[in-house]
């Protein structure tokens, strides 16, 4: 899950943490996060709702975001 503020809510990196656990691993799990988000359990339920019910508008909102924050 991301928070509003683009903190990561990752059990791997939170409750979970193990040194077996290496930047490889942590990243697979980040990747894996942003391309099959839970909505069923939202760290932000606005955007969870969203996407599940304007998959259109959700990207459109994240394409805006992204874009914003690159030109800041």
């Amino acid at each position: 899950m991301v928070t509003a503020d683009g903190t990561l809510c990752m059990d791997i990196i939170q409750d979970k943490w193990s040194p077996i656990h290496n930047v490889c691993s942590i990243l697979t799990s980040v990747q894996s996060l942003l391309t099959d988000p839970n909505p069923a359990s939202p760290a932000n339920p606005d955007a969870a709702r969203l996407f599940t019910q304007s998959l259109t508008e959700y990207n459109r909102r994240v394409r805006r975001i992204a874009q914003k924050s690159v030109e800041e």
